[in-house]
């Protein structure tokens, strides 16, 4: 008797009530709001170095204690050192095929000038594969144009890409001078745009390797 109302007791199920529409938007809804928080967070949590990764592709910043050394010694912005490695070499140092070299591209013709006003009697060619070496000429080399264009930053720029010689050959066609020349009077497209180029860079630099360069 016992085993028969246990049986029958065991066959009686709960209904289930049904699940209305109205239940069923709610848990979408609720589960909707909570992937989103998950991806937001997850966002928040990878956004530090997912920036630091395309600024690295954008805008890449290495051997910056050297950039802020040379800066120091040679009176200049470090954000201005920065830019024109940017524009030269992307900090990607090498060879270029008019035989510059380095993260400054410098001609080694240049760099012996620069070695003879220097001092650096024991320079070598082979030397400005060195990262030390070459921020250090390229950085005396925009000072002497600096102070030789009367501190004409445009001037500067477009001698250390496209020559002294051809810079005043230009000053001289301009008819405005040293302190009205402007990159509009570049004839050489190339150069012009070099220029721009830099000038935007080290903006960009400022804006966001502040703390990196000291500024």
């Amino acid at each position: 008797m016992t085993s028969t109302r246990a049986a029958a007791s065991g066959s009686v199920r709960r209904r289930r009530r049904p699940v209305s529409r109205a239940q069923v938007v709610r848990r979408r809804a609720v589960a909707a709001v909570v992937a989103l928080a998950a991806l937001g967070l997850g966002g928040l949590l990878l956004y530090p170095v997912l920036h630091h990764a395309v600024k690295e592709i954008t805008l890449p910043l290495r051997h910056d204690d050297i950039i802020r050394q040379q800066a120091a010694r040679k009176h200049l912005d470090p954000a201005l050192i920065a830019a024109v490695i940017y524009a030269e070499s992307k900090f990607n140092a090498r060879d270029s095929s008019t035989g510059a070299k380095g993260l400054m591209q410098i001609q080694p013709a240049t760099a012996k000038f620069i070695a003879r006003r220097s001092g650096g009697t024991e320079f070598a060619v082979a030397d400005l594969s060195d990262p030390q070496t070459n921020i250090s000429y390229g950085s005396y080399y925009l000072r002497y144009l600096l102070d030789r264009y009367g501190a004409n930053e445009t001037l500067a720029l477009a001698a250390y890409n496209g020559g002294e010689t051809n810079v005043d050959e230009w000053v001289a066609k301009s008819g405005r001078g040293r302190a009205g020349f402007r990159p509009s009077d570049i004839p050489f497209a190339e150069t012009r745009a070099y220029v721009e180029r830099v000038q935007q860079a080290r903006q960009d630099y400022r804006d966001n390797y502040a703390h990196e360069l000291g500024l």
